[in-house]
């Protein structure tokens, strides 16, 4: 273990330097050419297998080790998201309105390094690993896209996946079984109501009153209806209507967000605010469509594979590992891959040494900055998780 660790600390200059020409131009969604040329070039002296689908410019790199076994999947997400960047760094975003505010350059980065680790062991690899660079994960559903198109064909036996969390402890390790981070879903609403002049409401029926009195009650109903042991979040994140100060708009629009933890609660959410929704604008004799649109599902960690990371951190790095006591509210579409394959995805600490980590920006924030040096450990960690599944599985 240690000499993998010196080794992934001798590649940190490149893994720096390939994770700062991404950032600097970062790209959104399925199409992320520009970056997935760059993992090309980085990797292009290696003896990898390449894969690409006609949906995205996603890649899949195979490395076949010394002896025919298991397969593992290791992932890292390529795209950024559609936000501006106020970091000030030297190498920050020349695309105007794009950051790379949730880590993927990091995540790119280390898997290269990684794979550059890995290929040096190649004879002594007892299976086979595929590197999954994945564009679109910010919504776009890349890696449901990379599975339609048969890329994780045959599919591996285990996969894993690491996540930067800049305002978590330096180089902490952190992950739990079953539930990691909630699904997704996009609601929907339009109030139809009757436009009208603003000085004579009651010729009129006002969308507007009746889209708040929905919004207050859709706070009620998760504090009353929902669980606390099966939760949901419900966020309205932006209300439209109207044109003017002296015009009773025709119809008010609310655009929002709902995360569950499961199945049951995800249903269950969907049925009581369309009822709740429905219910609201008639009593006030207005109409209401709501519309649900699933996003990620679920993101489910099988439990052998998080006892397995856990023995493999402490291993690497005694005293790094944390058990996450709940789940995160966010999602990811590593998610999908869940869902067919058993494995695991952990969060990387990645605020700067001795900084007050909790002070830190968070991920998708317009200032969020990491200490690069951890993208050794993630790299080290990365190659361990591949080489100890392939020589004993979860039991290692």
């Amino acid at each position: 273990m240690e000499t993998l660790i010196a080794a992934a600390d001798a590649l940190l200059p490149d893994m720096v330097a390939l994770r700062r020409a991404i950032h600097a131009e970062p790209e959104l969604g399925l199409m992320t050419p520009k970056t997935s040329a760059r993992v090309r070039e980085a990797l292009a002296d290696l003896p990898l297998e390449w894969r690409e689908g006609p949906s995205t410019t996603g890649l899949v790199a195979t490395l076949r080790g010394g002896a025919n076994g298991r397969t593992v999947l290791l992932r890292g997400d390529m795209d950024a998201l559609p936000m501006p960047e106020d970091t000030g760094l030297p190498f920050a975003s020349q695309v105007e309105g794009v950051m790379h505010a949730c880590g993927h350059d990091s995540h790119t980065a280390m898997l290269v390094g990684a794979a550059r680790l890995l290929c040096g062991m190649r004879e002594q690899l007892a299976g086979t690993v595929m590197f999954m660079f994945q564009p679109g994960e910010e919504g776009h559903h890349g890696a449901r896209f990379m599975l339609e198109d048969g890329l994780l064909d045959p599919l591996p036996d285990a996969a894993f996946a690491l996540h930067v969390m800049p305002n978590a402890p330096h180089g902490m390790v952190g992950g739990r079984a079953g539930a990691l981070l909630a699904s997704a879903d996009l609601l929907e609403v339009t109030v139809v109501g009757k436009g009208g002049h603003a000085s004579m409401p009651h010729d009129a029926l006002d969308p507007i009153p009746i889209a708040c009195a929905i919004v207050s009650a859709i706070q009620t109903f998760v504090t009353r209806e929902v669980p606390v042991a099966d939760p949901a979040v419900v966020t309205i994140g932006r209300i439209q209507a109207g044109t003017t100060n002296n015009v009773i708009a025709e119809k008010a629009e609310l655009l929002g967000t709902i995360r569950t933890l499961s199945r049951h609660r995800r249903a269950a959410v969907q049925q009581g605010l369309r009822r709740l929704v429905e219910g609201i604008a008639a009593a006030h004799g207005a109409t209401a469509h709501v519309r649900f649109t699933e996003g990620f599902p679920v993101t489910v960690c099988d439990p052998r594979a998080v006892a397995f990371g856990r023995a493999t951190v402490e291993a690497l790095f005694p005293g790094a590992w944390q058990e996450m006591a709940q789940p995160v509210m966010g999602a990811e579409d590593f998610a999908y891959v869940l869902e067919k394959v058993p494995g695991a995805m952990f969060f990387l600490g990645v605020s700067h040494e001795g900084a007050e980590w909790r002070q830190c920006c968070p991920l998708h924030s317009n200032r969020m900055v990491l200490d690069e040096s951890v993208m050794a450990r993630g790299a080290a960690l990365h190659a361990a998780l591949a080489i100890r599944f392939l020589e004993n599985g979860f039991s290692a």
